[in-house]
């Protein structure tokens, strides 16, 4: 209902269950992961119209988002006229159809279309509330780098709206709702929504894959697809596996260290025994010789059977560890692999993480981790060699630049296989430890 000075005016909307329950259950940044044909469309132009009508800031100013403008001229712009049409008749309204906007006269507001494929059109405005569609699709960059700095003029606020599609930006923003306060998250399959006719459901099950269902219908974020090393669904039973220690202490000790390429990546180190990972010790913003130190630390207490470093940011690590006597292995990522099915170390490494996984691997319960894991996805070359999709294209597909740095860390450990060493010799190898001079040589 909308209300003018003398009348009452009907917009023709009554919210089923699911829809009143999502309108009420909201927070700054609210992410909705909906089966097909839920109603979502329907539901955010309504939460943009009510938004819209009821705004007391100057010149309010709301986005409708999909990945593509024609996909929001197909989908939202018939609609979102119809909704208005009758405050048109009354003069509440302006429709600009070159602008794919509504205005509200009453008080500015402005409720208006834009398209993902198109980015640059939407800098430089200031944001009061934005809801975007089908964000499985959606470029990362465009909320990071455009949508979310302009709804801090005024603390504006967001809605994210789709369904599963892998890991992805949306899959991202979702399980990170579930830990921070101004977020929240929900899930409506469509046993939630009663929006669907149940002999319609039967047949879609019957003509779709059993991971096009999952995702489609029972917005199911873990589903694997057919290009997923490690499913999140594998990661979350990993997760769930407790062992006593007599299960692992027999086995050999991995440590293995991924050291940060960049700035905004983060150094990790992990210990691995038998199927046993356990929780990694994670640093930002840390130099090498610091990251050293730390490393050389867990060898002493720990005493691993082998310690595996990745080279292409590690050298510097590597040096000052062979410095102060310890042994180290370097893994170079894009080396040549043991395995010829494989077009990289990097590759090969990931694989046999899998395949431990699957063996019964059970790693500490991180969401962080367990997404990290479940991110990349494999193809193949020209030469039908398996081929990883590389940190820097991961960066690329999620928001903010994330880098897959503690399942890296994780997969290094997995460059050789390692036998376990009899105490005794390793303690004796690892004895006296001393500072390196290097003038040592010229005295």
């Amino acid at each position: 209902m909308a209300a003018t000075s003398s009348r009452v005016i009907s917009l023709g909307y009554s919210p089923r269950e699911w829809q009143r329950r999502c309108h009420l259950d909201k927070r700054r940044f609210t992410v909705l992961a909906l089966h097909r044909r839920a109603g979502k469309t329907e539901w955010a132009i309504m939460e943009l119209i009510d938004k819209a009508m009821r705004s007391t800031l100057d010149m309010a100013t709301y986005f409708y988002v999909t990945p593509e403008l024609k996909q929001a001229k197909t989908v939202a712009w018939d609609r979102l006229k119809a909704r208005v049409s009758p405050l048109v008749q009354f003069g509440q309204v302006e429709i600009r159809e070159a602008d794919l906007a509504v205005r509200f006269t009453h008080n500015g507001a402005t409720v208006r279309l834009y398209g993902g494929d198109n980015p640059d059109g939407m800098r430089g405005v200031r944001l009061d509330g934005v809801v975007i569609d089908e964000v499985a699709q959606i470029k990362p960059e465009v909320w990071a780098e455009i949508i979310r700095p302009a709804l801090s003029d005024r603390k504006g606020w967001a809605i994210f709206i789709g369904t599963p599609k892998g890991i992805n930006l949306f899959s991202e923003l979702f399980y990170k709702a579930q830990d921070l306060e101004d977020w929240h998250a929900a899930r409506y399959t469509y046993l939630d929504t009663d929006a669907l006719d149940a002999l319609e459901v039967e047949s879609a099950k019957r003509d779709m894959s059993e991971v096009q269902f999952a995702r489609e219908y029972l917005c199911d974020f873990s589903a694997a697809g057919d290009n997923q090393l490690i499913s999140l669904s594998d990661a979350e039973a990993a997760a769930r596996r407790l062992y006593r220690s007599d299960a692992y202490d027999f086995a050999a000790r991995v440590l293995s260290i991924d050291p940060a390429r960049f700035g905004d990546d983060r150094s990790v180190i992990f210990r691995r025994q038998g199927l046993v990972a356990f929780t990694p010790k994670v640093y930002r913003v840390i130099d090498n010789m610091t990251l050293a130190g730390h490393v050389a630390q867990e060898i002493e207490d720990w005493q691993p059977d082998a310690v595996f470093c990745d080279a292409g940011a590690g050298s510097g690590v590597i040096d000052r560890l062979r410095q102060l006597n310890y042994d180290v292995i370097e893994v170079d990522f894009g080396g040549k692999p043991r395995d010829t099915r494989f077009t990289n170390k990097r590759a090969e490494m990931w694989y046999d993480m899998a395949a431990w996984v699957r063996a019964g691997g059970a790693i500490p319960n991180l969401p962080a981790l367990k997404l990290e894991m479940a991110t990349p996805t494999y193809s193949y070359d020209a030469a039908n060699r398996i081929k990883l999709e590389s940190k820097d294209e991961i960066k690329k597909r999620l928001a903010g630049g994330a880098s897959p740095d503690l399942a890296d860390a994780l997969a290094v450990g997995f460059a050789q296989p390692v036998a376990k060493r009899q105490r005794a010799a390793i303690m004796a190898s690892a004895a006296p430890r001393r500072e390196y001079d290097p003038l040592e040589a010229l005295r």
